[in-house]
């Protein structure tokens, strides 16, 4: 987390106690901030208060190539202790191609759920690029998927703003990526097995440039290379 002063949450403490309840019930301790990506013309809060998490993900992780790699700069990943299905959802690529969950088997994919108005995005999104230049291929993609309302030609600006050169802009302009994947803040990442499965996720920003996010992407690389969920 950067050391920039918090702004004051304006959120109702009720939707933070609904927000933290629907993270708990759906296995994922961390909450950063409440958002309401439906409507773009009113920002969230650029930053919110994390809620204290009752267990770690490390506790539960059970047989996941992933568990005890939860730590340092990714102590907030929430390992599953077995990959999860996720629901059907879709996108769209550049020129509008429509893509579909489906259409990310076959690799191991670090799915972000973005918005240009989001300053924690913008904060990572670097990390995220460098995340793709060093370890992309044909076995694994950032897939960032950018859920603004205004058109694909701001979120691409934003790209090119923050230096997002080896990032495919991806868009869901029907806004609906955030609910159908559970996501209670922003930004939300998933890691995906190359079965379309979840293996993990993180609320909020992090460090996805750092040798503990390589060693979390190697070790679900290695999974998938030797068959394992």
């Amino acid at each position: 987390m950067s050391g920039s002063q918090k702004r004051k949450n304006t959120a109702s403490p009720a939707k933070y106690a609904i927000a933290a309840a629907v993270a708990l019930l759906a296995g994922f301790g961390t909450v950063y901030w409440l958002s309401t990506p439906s409507d773009n013309r009113s920002a969230p809060p650029d930053r919110g208060e994390r809620t204290p998490a009752p267990a770690t993900g490390a506790a539960n992780a059970g047989s996941s190539p992933l568990k005890g790699l939860n730590t340092g700069a990714m102590a907030a990943f929430v390992v599953r202790p077995q990959p999860a299905d996720v629901p059907a959802f879709a996108f769209e690529g550049a020129g509008g191609v429509k893509q579909t969950a489906s259409d990310l088997k076959g690799k191991v994919v670090l799915l972000n759920i973005w918005a240009t108005w989001c300053v924690p995005c913008r904060e990572e999104m670097p990390q995220l690029n460098t995340l793709q230049s060093e370890l992309g291929g044909s076995d694994f993609e950032v897939v960032a998927i950018n859920i603004d309302k205004g058109g694909p030609d701001k979120a691409k600006a934003f790209l090119a703003e923050t230096g997002a050169s080896d990032l495919t802009p991806y868009f869901d302009p029907t806004g609906k990526l955030f609910a159908q994947l559970k996501a209670v803040g922003m930004p939300t990442t998933l890691l995906l097995n190359a079965d379309g499965q979840e293996m993990g996720r993180l609320v909020g920003p992090a460090d996805w440039a750092s040798p503990e996010a390589k060693a979390i992407i190697e070790a679900a690389l290695g999974a998938a290379r030797n068959g394992t969920p």
